[in-house]
């Protein structure tokens, strides 16, 4: 999944002026940047967003200047090897097609960021389909040959339990981009101190994490220890669907909360999807560790890895 966030914000920052977009619409190899990814370069110089990690943007800014003072949108190839196929080596191997357009109505509507950032904010991905032939791109399909971009929701993660492991889970999970919410009913370890610029919810569990609508793109993670505070959550991450759900805990302790599960009405099938013991096993100790192995289970269910 390409992370764009950054190209979005300044999109909304330099609203109005006249701007070109790099995307990558195709890799192959060692491909610095997945397909997908976006430079948004502003008429000034400006830009924002990467397409090769610093191997080729010299040569999309120059292009992107070209677009932007009225040149038709171009379809650029690098690689290695071939110096008159690859117009710029990439040292890592790979090869990229990256496509530059004016951020117009002929190439990438200004509305279509608004319209992306308003399917993230409802939590809903949103596919957006660029005619290679005119190098247009719309909400709609198209009828040839065409680049399919889908800006997914972004990712987050609920935290249940405002333990110590959360304390380092929440400053890894905000280092990795992923939005997160602590969620513990007890005010006393729920406090602006102990988790400093973190979005604190004091509702019950089962209430708050019904509310955040957690689909596919979300993690729910029962650190409390207290059967109270975690089944109720437990149970409605599941019935919501939500991407990855974890619990702390021992086998020992998990096969008895998968009997309390059980009783109340939960499947076994759906309890097959609790992660617990939460988190790979890298043999962590303490509790930076411990959210280490979580944060790395998170990822590797969000990049589709069992």
């Amino acid at each position: 999944m390409a992370d764009n966030d950054a190209v979005l914000a300044a999109a909304r920052a330099w609203k109005d002026a006249p701007m070109a977009l790099a995307t990558v619409i195709s890799t192959w190899g060692s491909a610095p940047r997945p397909r997908g990814s976006h430079m948004l370069v502003h008429a000034d110089g400006r830009f924002e967003g990467s397409v090769s990690g610093g191997c080729v943007e010299g040569d999309i800014l120059d292009t992107a200047a070209q677009v932007i003072a009225g040149a038709p949108f171009q379809l650029k190839h690098y690689g290695v090897a071939d110096a008159n196929a690859w117009e710029v080596g990439l040292p890592c191997g790979g090869q990229i097609s990256v496509l530059v357009q004016p951020v117009t109505a002929q190439g990438f509507p200004p509305d279509l960021f608004e319209q992306i950032g308003a399917a993230r904010a409802e939590g809903r991905p949103l596919d957006i389909f660029t005619d290679l032939a005119s190098g247009t791109s719309s909400v709609e399909p198209v009828a040839g040959e065409a680049f399919v971009n889908r800006y997914d929701a972004p990712r987050r993660l609920l935290i249940v339990g405002a333990v110590q492991i959360a304390q380092s889970l929440v400053a890894l999970a905000r280092s990795l981009g992923i939005a997160t919410v602590v969620i513990d009913p007890r005010g006393r370890f729920l406090t602006e101190e102990r988790f400093p610029e973190t979005t604190l919810d004091d509702r019950w569990p089962d209430d708050a994490v019904a509310a955040y609508h957690p689909g596919p793109a979300t993690a729910v993670v029962a650190l409390s220890h207290d059967p109270k505070i975690d089944d109720p959550a437990l149970i409605a991450a599941l019935a919501a669907g939500a991407g990855y759900v974890g619990a702390l805990g021992s086998r020992r302790s998990h096969a008895t909360r998968r009997e309390r599960l059980a009783a109340a009405g939960v499947s076994s099938l759906m309890l097959d999807r609790i992660d617990a013991p939460v988190g790979l096993d890298i043999g962590a100790i303490g509790p930076a560790e411990i959210a280490l192995s979580i944060a790395a289970a998170i990822v590797a269910r969000f990049n589709g890895q069992s």
